[in-house]
């Protein structure tokens, strides 16, 4: 559930990645804050282990227009891909408003495919939350590699609802905006709906609202085309902030405590 705060007229819409390992869910979050404007975007925050490998997740509040007289932020989370953090991919799913599954188009990562996206469906049933019934968006990623996954073999077996897809080669930015496009337009009415009352159907919202999901600005991305001439998008310098932890409870209230103080002191 998204946070609100009513004094500041803050909203933070939580926006998770979820996939196998490697599969590109930090290599979007790494684009988005390299393409946004340094306005539009807090540090990037990692959680870490002592071994100074990030496993838990990443976060990249963003913000986003407006619904009403409320500014909208995302925060933008990925989970470690790893089965054996299964408890942690948990924790970050709590709250969650929209859900983005990446998937590595890989002929051998097929199975670590399935069994990811059934492990997300599980883990949101702990939360008492449906698949069927989260705005979900699917990422095909790596479709610059050789040997891939058919579109339409994806389809059949993580996506027979024909839900959003976007096809993408994350490393070049090729289909991550597009993805965080697709993700905002589907999460944020069903906000305004949960928050404020405001029904998706049978209500013609005016224009501002309209194009509430859509008011990220960023640069083009790289054309499918020019994908194998390019080898390393233009990045801004990483601000990165570093918060090490000792216990899965540790997580759970630092993630609490994050979306907070995101909407009690973001600034216009």
């Amino acid at each position: 559930m998204a946070f609100v705060n009513y004094v500041t007229k803050n909203l933070a819409v939580k926006i998770v990645y979820y996939g196998p390992g490697l599969s590109g869910k930090t290599t979007n979050l790494r684009y988005i804050y390299s393409k946004l404007d340094p306005d539009s975007r807090a540090d990037l925050i990692c959680l870490e282990t002592d071994t100074e490998r990030t496993i838990f997740f990443d976060l990249l509040p963003v913000k986003a227009g407006l619904i009403g007289d409320f500014k909208v932020h995302f925060q933008l989370m990925t989970v470690p891909g790893q089965v054996f953090y299964e408890a942690s991919r948990k924790s970050v799913l709590k709250g969650a408003d929209g859900i983005v599954f990446v998937a590595d188009s890989q002929v051998p990562l097929l199975d670590a495919n399935l069994e990811n996206f059934d492990g997300l469906r599980r883990n949101l049933l702990e939360h008492n939350i449906d698949l069927n019934f989260i705005p979900l968006v699917f990422q095909y990623n790596k479709r610059d590699l050789d040997n891939l996954i058919p579109v339409e073999t994806f389809n059949n077996l993580l996506n027979p609802r024909r839900l959003p897809y976007i096809e993408s080669a994350a490393i070049y930015g090729q289909g991550v905006i597009e993805t965080l496009k697709e993700i905002s337009k589907l999460a944020v009415p069903v906000v305004r709906e949960k928050i404020f009352g405001k029904k998706r159907e049978g209500v013609r919202p005016e224009e501002k609202e309209k194009k509430e999901a859509e008011k990220i600005e960023v640069v083009e991305p790289v054309p499918k085309k020019e994908v194998e001439l390019v080898t390393e998008p233009e990045r801004s310098p990483l601000r990165l902030t570093k918060i090490k932890f000792k216990s899965q409870k540790d997580i759970e209230e630092e993630l609490e405590k994050l979306a907070k103080e995101f909407t009690a002191n973001s600034k216009d």
